[in-house]
C-alpha cells in the first residue's frame, strides 16, 4: 500500500464550524488579487450563502479571476439555476458538477477554496447557515452544526491548486487550445513558502486514479495505531476491510472511539445501528453525538496522525462521490484537533452493550433489514466505481 506523500514547512490552522470558517474565507476572497478557485457541495440560497456569493463577486469586479463549482445535486437544481446568472454577471465562472446526473451519480462532495495559491481551504463545511438544517428546509437546529474545516498556507497549497485547475478543467467542454492557455494562466504565481513545520498531504478520492485513496490513508493510520484512534463521522457504513481495521486496532489493545451522528436520516441510523453489537465486541467504544447535528469528518490516531475532510466513512464517499481529504502528520495540530473531539464526545451519549443486547427483537430486525438494503443499494450504485 503506498504511503501518502506528505510535504513539510506547512502551516495548518483548524476551523470550527462556520462561526470560524466564514469569516476567514471571506476575509481571503477579499484579499484575493490573481485567481480564486472555490467547489462546494452545497450552496444555500441564506444569509451566509449571499455573503459568500458577494464576496465572489467583489473580486471578480476587482478583475480577479474566479472560478466556481458547485454540486448540482447537492446545491440542487433551481438554486444552481439562480445562482449562475448573478455570479456571471459579475464576470464568474460557472460550472456545475455533473448536472441532470448525465455523467452516472458520483457527486462532487468536494469543499475547496484555494486563493492566489497562497492559501486554502479544504474540510467539510458547505456554504450554508450552522443553525438551519441542510437537508430539511427552514429547520432550525438546536446549536450550529459541528464540523470543520483547515487553512493551508505553504507548499501543500500548490498541490490543492493543482488538484482544484485540474477538476475545473475536467467539468468544462473545452478545446485542446483553450486548454493549454487555462493551464498557462494558472503557473503564473509563484509558490510561496513558509516557517511553521507542520507536515501535511493533500488526498483525493475519484473515479480514475485515485479510486481508494482517502480509505487507503486511514487503513494505513489504523494498521500502525500504537495508543488510540478518535474518528468522528455523520454516518457510519464502511466497508468490511474499514471495519477490520478499527476491530483489529481494538484487539491489539488501541483505544478505538467512533463519535457518530444520529437523528438525521433513521435509515441511516439504523445501519449505523447494524453494526453496533459487533463493534461493541470487538472493545470499540461507540458515542452517538445527539446535540445537533454532527456532519465533521475527522480523525485523530496516536498523538501525531489526524485528517480533516469531506468524506464520510460510508460507501457513497469511500467509493462512488469525489471527495477531498487534509492529512497532518504533526503533534500540535493533532493535539488540537483531539480536544475539540473529546469535547464532541462529552457531548454524546455513550452506547452501553448490556443496555443495546436488549434491544428488541423487532428493532434488531429493521436494523438488520436496513443494513441489507443499504448492502443491496451499495452493490448497484457502485457498479463501475469500484
Amino acid at each position: 500500500m503506498r504511503s501518502l506523500a506528505f510535504v513539510d514547512n506547512n502551516d495548518i490552522t483548524l476551523l470550527e464550524s462556520g462561526v470560524a470558517f466564514f469569516p476567514a474565507l471571506i476575509a481571503a476572497l477579499d484579499a484575493a488579487q490573481y485567481e480564486v478557485l472555490f467547489e462546494t457541495y452545497i450552496f444555500a440560497e441564506d444569509d451566509t450563502g449571499r455573503a459568500v456569493r458577494d464576496a465572489l463577486i467583489r473580486a471578480a469586479r476587482r478583475g480577479v479571476k474566479v472560478r466556481v463549482l458547485v454540486d448540482w445535486f447537492g446545491t440542487g437544481h433551481r438554486c444552481c439555476g439562480r445562482l449562475g446568472p448573478e455570479l456571471t454577471a459579475a464576470g464568474v465562472q460557472y460550472r456545475v458538477f455533473n448536472p441532470l446526473c448525465r455523467r452516472g451519480i458520483a457527486r462532487s462532495h468536494r469543499k475547496i477554496a484555494v486563493i492566489d495559491r497562497e492559501v486554502a481551504f479544504v474540510g467539510g463545511i458547505n456554504v450554508n447557515d450552522d443553525w438551519l438544517c441542510d437537508h430539511a428546509d427552514g429547520h432550525r437546529l438546536p446549536a450550529p452544526r459541528w464540523d470543520f474545516t483547515v487553512r493551508v498556507r505553504g507548499p501543500l497549497v500548490a498541490q490543492i491548486h493543482h488538484e482544484a485547475a485540474g477538476q475545473w478543467m475536467r467539468t468544462g467542454r473545452l478545446r485542446l487550445r483553450k486548454r493549454l492557455q487555462l493551464f498557462s494562466e494558472m503557473r503564473k504565481q509563484p509558490i510561496p513558502s513558509c516557517e511553521s513545520p507542520a507536515r501535511a498531504a493533500f488526498v483525493v478520492r475519484d473515479n480514475l486514479r485515485n479510486r481508494a485513496t482517502i480509505q487507503k490513508a486511514y487503513l494505513q493510520a489504523l494498521g500502525h495505531a500504537r495508543d488510540s484512534v478518535l474518528l468522528a463521522t455523520p454516518y457510519f457504513a464502511p466497508g468490511r476491510k474499514f471495519r477490520k481495521a478499527l476491530a483489529h486496532a481494538a484487539r491489539r489493545g488501541v483505544k478505538v472511539t467512533l463519535l457518530i451522528g444520529v437523528g438525521e436520516f433513521r435509515i441511516q441510523d439504523a445501519v449505523a445501528h447494524s453494526f453496533y453489537p459487533k463493534l461493541l465486541a470487538d472493545g470499540i467504544r461507540v458515542v452517538e453525538y445527539r446535540k445537533t447535528q454532527l456532519h465533521a469528518k475527522v480523525a485523530v490516531v496516536d498523538d501525531d496522525w489526524a485528517t480533516v475532510g469531506s468524506s464520510n466513512c460510508d460507501g457513497l464517499s469511500l467509493f462512488v462521490n469525489q471527495e477531498a481529504n487534509v492529512v497532518v502528520n504533526d503533534p500540535v495540530f493533532a493535539a488540537t484537533l483531539r480536544a475539540h473531539i473529546e469535547r464532541g464526545i462529552a457531548d454524546g451519549v455513550e452506547v452501553c452493550a448490556q443496555e443495546f443486547a436488549h434491544t428488541g427483537w423487532l428493532e434488531r430486525a429493521s436494523h438488520g433489514a436496513a443494513y441489507m438494503l443499504y448492502k443491496l443499494v451499495m452493490r448497484v450504485v457502485t457498479i463501475g466505481y469500484t
